[in-house]
């Protein structure tokens, strides 16, 4: 009993040093202490995020199914949004980490910098464009007027906001990099804890605060992403920073500018195609009404809930593949990755026997309408059923990008993603009737697939020899 006791008190002293950030070199050392400094707060990180997620579609779904619909239909374009985000975020971590693996920390200062600048030069435009083609945008989703009239402001918001979600991503890339992934963490339960709170005080207009109903949901989201840049922005041009942007740092380097979007190319493309193809999915959904939409997204919000945490395990490798790299330590960078496949391999599968055990009670929990309710159940069920396939494809597309080989995983995902699952989903759904579960049985084929694809190519070993 006692050492079971001073067991579980070393392991809440290590996760406790880990959320509140160390400076450890993860280049040498114990694989397993490296992986867990790194995911602890990643994958605490991705949990808030998924928390943000289901609260949004809690609080959201009190107020109508077009309102559900509507933040459906529209996160299906900001995917988009997102994937830019992601990419650029990837390809900064991927710099980063290399930079920092060679003990350079001035060119990561200055990586960091270029990328804010070229997350600037995208951003603000496509929140213009957003803003003032947001209806349209909801029409050709398949939304309707009524869905329009009634969710349009919260398209409209949550478009033009954009550039919050690009550098919140972005910057936490810089952090992820550097290994620094308990400031990530924080900027993200700053950012999410603001929406939690908002959301119930502006959607329902609590106290002073006027009722905005599914609007409110998108400037809760939108003034706590902000925050969240601001505390970023606080520490990266402070002095703790094990990456710092100093006055001589900010200067506009074309050369790594080009450097940054060469390697952001595969990584955003790998994202564009998802957001493409997951776009198109919900349009072929859409062809089965408003019911069908609300519960694919009520169930893609807890799929997205349950795999947040796994892309922590997945980010860790993928720094540690880049500081490894860096540091001329290739094997040690392929321990590290089969490692955590393991690990999230493990944590999905148990997942999995929870959702199938427990749907009707988890989707129970979010409405009360029976064909809602049936519809997602039906996705959440055959969707975790790829779970095991998930975790692997993650950390093992992690790990390419992480390397700065990011097409190949691109390529993976214009063949899988778009070519195939695609046209697979429309003919199990419309010609063959299986409707709306055709959609799903299509998504859980298709990373079934992209995991068997990239066990092969990541043993091939090309990855390691990638210049970033």
């Amino acid at each position: 009993m006692n050492k079971l006791l001073t067991q579980l008190s070393r392991l809440f002293q290590f996760s406790v040093a880990a959320l509140k950030g160390t400076d450890a070199d993860y280049t040498k050392g114990s694989i397993n202490k490296a992986i867990a400094l790194l995911a602890i707060p990643m994958v605490t990180e991705m949990i808030m995020e998924s928390l943000f997620a289901i609260v949004d579609v809690y609080f959201v779904a009190k107020v109508s199914v077009n309102a559900v619909a509507t933040v459906g239909l529209t996160e299906a374009v900001l995917f988009i949004i997102y994937a830019v985000a992601e990419g650029l975020s990837i390809a900064a971590a991927a710099i980063v980490a290399r930079r920092v693996g060679e003990k350079n920390l001035k060119t990561a200062g200055d990586a960091a910098f270029q990328a804010i600048t070229v997350a600037l030069l995208i951003g603000l435009p496509l929140g213009v464009i957003g803003f003032l083609f947001s209806d349209n945008v909801l029409s050709l989703m398949g939304g309707s007027q009524d869905l329009i009239n009634e969710g349009g402001k919260y398209a409209q918001i949550m478009y033009a906001g954009n550039i919050s979600v690009i550098l919140l991503f972005l910057l936490n890339g810089v952090f992820r990099g550097a290994g620094d992934a308990a400031t990530a963490m924080r900027s993200l339960w700053l950012a999410n804890g603001i929406n939690i709170i908002l959301d119930p005080i502006l959607i329902f207009g609590w106290w002073i605060f006027p009722e905005m109903g599914v609007a409110g949901a998108a400037v809760a989201t939108t003034i706590g992403r902000s925050v969240g840049v601001i505390y970023q922005l606080y520490f990266l041009l402070g002095k703790n920073a094990i990456v710092r942007i100093h006055v001589k740092n900010m200067v506009v380097k074309t050369q790594m500018i080009i450097e940054l979007f060469k390697v952001s190319f595969g990584s955003v493309a790998q994202f564009l195609i998802d957001s493409a193809s997951w776009i198109v999915l919900v349009r072929v959904i859409s062809i089965f009404g408003p019911d069908a939409i609300a519960g694919y997204t009520i169930a893609i919000r807890i799929v997205i809930f349950s795999i947040l945490p796994s892309w922590g395990l997945s980010n860790a490798s993928a720094i540690l593949v880049g500081q490894n790299l860096g540091a001329k330590k290739p094997e040690r960078a392929v321990k590290s990755v089969w490692r955590a496949a393991w690990v999230n391999t493990i944590f999905l599968f148990l997942v999995s026997v929870v959702f199938f055990l427990l749907a009707d009670w988890i989707i129970g929990f979010f409405t009360p309408e029976p064909i809602v309710k049936g519809n997602a159940i039906n996705a959440l069920k055959i969707i975790c059923g790829g779970y095991i396939f998930f975790s692997i494809g993650m950390v093992l597309g992690q790990a390419f990008n992480g390397s700065g080989d990011t097409r190949t995983p691109m390529w993976v995902h214009l063949g899988v993603f778009w070519l195939l699952q695609i046209p697979l989903a429309y003919i199990l759904a419309v010609p063959l009737k299986f409707e709306d579960e055709g959609v799903y049985i299509s998504i859980a084929f298709s990373h079934a697939l992209y995991a068997a694809i990239m066990i092969v190519l990541f043993n091939r070993g090309t990855w390691k020899k990638t210049i970033v």
